[in-house]
């Protein structure tokens, strides 16, 4: 039964695959879903988004039960499984859709990024330059990119899942 009270983050750590891999492992995520988002071309596709011309970043929708993980957490997750100290790239990809997002959907959660992204500044060396935006249109991508590494084994492109205390 769909608990009434999940909440959504919208994040862009990179490549789509492994995101949504590793968000799947965590404790109080019910549903992901992969897609594009932050971009200014109406239902893009893959093809169109791997060109670098229609502003969209790969992410993964996140639907979570708050009782069982917070919002602050799932952020703590996201810092820690890719690097956002490195602009518009994630390991091999290269370009904006690989950039590293914060997609906001209301003032509480753009504070929590905010908060969040200041604390865990000071395990990196180098600055994050994630990008904390208001969501926009979030455009579900092709079925043959949901739980694409779940299916393959393949688009391991992220740090190792560590565990949040």
């Amino acid at each position: 039964m769909k608990n009434n009270t999940n909440q959504k983050a919208l994040l862009s750590g990179g490549c789509f695959w492994g995101v949504q891999y590793y968000f799947d492992e965590v404790p109080g995520v019910q549903k992901t879903t992969v897609g594009y988002t932050g971009g200014h071309t109406k239902n893009p596709t893959y093809e169109e988004v791997c060109t670098h011309t229609t502003g969209h970043a790969e992410a993964v929708l996140i639907e979570f039960d708050p009782l069982k993980v917070s919002y602050d957490n799932l952020l703590k997750h996201f810092f820690r499984l890719h690097d956002p100290t490195t602009l518009n790239r994630d390991g091999p990809n290269i370009g904006d859709s690989y950039r590293s997002a914060i997609f906001y959907f209301d003032n509480s959660q753009k504070i929590s990024a905010q908060n969040v992204l200041r604390a865990c500044q000071s395990d990196y060396k180098d600055p994050i330059v994630t990008e904390i935006t208001p969501a926009s249109e979030f455009y579900e991508a092709e079925d043959y990119h949901q739980k694409y590494t779940e299916r393959t084994g393949v688009g391991f492109c992220h740090k190792p899942y560590e565990p949040i205390k």
